[in-house]
Parts: structure tokens; C-alpha cells; sequence
């Protein structure tokens, strides 16, 4: 389930507890994999009718455009289990233990920060202003029905309760994040040293594409 704006992520919640539960925007997913096919139908109509330079160019353009627009729209995902965070950013990879995580945080943006004051955003988890107002909104409804209700001496059921979720749906990931971090935060196995790991299969391509698409520019 996503919110209006198309860009809450959502959790597997089929794993298992000795499983990583994995959050990911489910919008994002979707409109990363409309825009690899367009890419993918011009680069290849250019690779097949186009003449001269034209097909090298456009084999340059798709090494280097595909693995960026995938990077950045498919491949952010967040795993997490009762050990520790897993972050999969578009050009790194961050392992952090629950017991090296100092809090989260949510403002424009999605972040954790380590006990070393190190910060990482969440790429997987955007932040979603208009599921916050509209949240909002629906808890400011429900208690002007509950007070109205109450002042006419009417017993309702409903009139507290907001018509929608009552927290957007990436903060209510953030909370979940959080209680994950407060249960197992000391626990004994969620103990050591964050670890990075630059996203080099991503960097590779993008890089080697970039040098020939100006190798080919330069020569032209």
C-alpha cells in the first residue's frame, strides 16, 4: 500500500524473524522501470537503425544512463533484522550494527546517525510532506468530530478515529526503525564498527560510459 503521492516504501512482512525484513519505495521501483524501458527502446533503436557515429553514441549513452537511472530508483532498499541496519544506497552500501545507531531522524529527508555522529540517508524511505499533511489533516478531522461529539453529549465510536492512517507511512517505517533499534540496540549481537562499501558495479559502468560517450564527443 502507498500513500498518494506514490512514494512510501512498504516492508516485505512475509520474513521471517532469522530473516532481513526489507523496505523499499515501491513507487520509485515502478517509475525506475518505466523510465529504464524508454531508455532502453531509444538506446537500442538508435544501436539498430541508426548510421555512423550515432550507434556508438547511443551504446555510450545506455552504459553510462542505465546503471545511473537503476542506481538511483531500483537499487535503494533498507534490511534490517534483529542484528543490524543495512542500508543500500544508490553508490554505497552501509552495514550498521543496532548497537553503533545513536538515533533517526526525519525532517526533509530520512537519516540515521551513528554513535560517532557519522549521518547516512535512507534512500529507500523518502520522506513524503503531502502523506505527513494529509495525516494531519485526518487526526485534526477526527478530533474536531470527537469534540463536537462530546459537547452534544453523543456517544460516537467513530468520532475519534482518523477516515486514514494517522502517520504517514514512511514515518511509520522511522518508528518501526526505532523500536528495532531500542529492542536490540544493546543486545550482544548487535554490538561493532559500522562498515562502507562503495557500489563499484554501479560506479564501473557509469564511469566507463561516461569516458567513451566524451572519447566520441571529443573526436567528433
Amino acid at each position: 500500500m502507498t500513500t498518494p503521492d506514490h512514494q512510501s516504501p512498504a516492508p516485505d512482512h512475509s520474513a521471517s524473524e532469522s530473516q532481513d525484513r526489507v523496505y523499499r519505495s515501491h513507487a520509485g521501483i515502478a517509475a525506475g522501470v518505466l523510465l529504464l524501458g524508454l531508455v532502453l527502446w531509444l538506446g537500442i533503436d538508435a544501436l539498430v537503425s541508426a548510421h555512423g557515429r550515432a550507434p556508438w553514441l547511443a551504446l555510450a549513452a545506455l552504459i553510462l544512463v542505465v546503471p545511473a537511472v537503476a542506481a538511483f530508483t531500483v537499487r535503494p532498499a533498507v534490511f534490517t533484522n534483529h542484528e543490524r541496519l543495512r542500508i543500500r544506497n544508490p553508490l554505497r552500501v552501509i552495514v550498521l550494527p543496532w548497537g553503533s545507531v545513536a538515533s533517526f531522524r526525519s525532517t526533509y529527508s530520512n537519516e540515521v546517525l551513528t554513535t560517532s555522529g557519522t549521518k547516512y540517508q535512507l534512500w529507500a524511505i523518502p520522506v513524503s510532506l503531502r502523506a505527513r499533511k494529509k495525516a494531519a489533516r485526518q487526526q485534526s478531522q477526527a478530533a474536531t468530530r470527537a469534540a463536537r461529539a462530546a459537547k452534544s453529549g453523543r456517544t460516537d465510536a467513530r468520532s475519534g478515529v482518523p477516515d486514514g492512517p494517522s502517520r504517514a507511512q514512511t514515518d511509520q517505517v522511522m518508528d518501526d526503525l526505532r523500536e528495532l533499534f531500542e529492542t536490540h540496540g544493546k543486545s550482544e549481537r548487535a554490538q561493532g564498527e559500522p562498515t562502507v562499501r562503495w557500489a563499484y558495479e554501479v560506479i564501473g559502468p557509469v564511469v566507463a560510459g561516461a569516458v567513451l560517450l566524451a572519447v566520441l564527443l571529443a573526436i567528433a
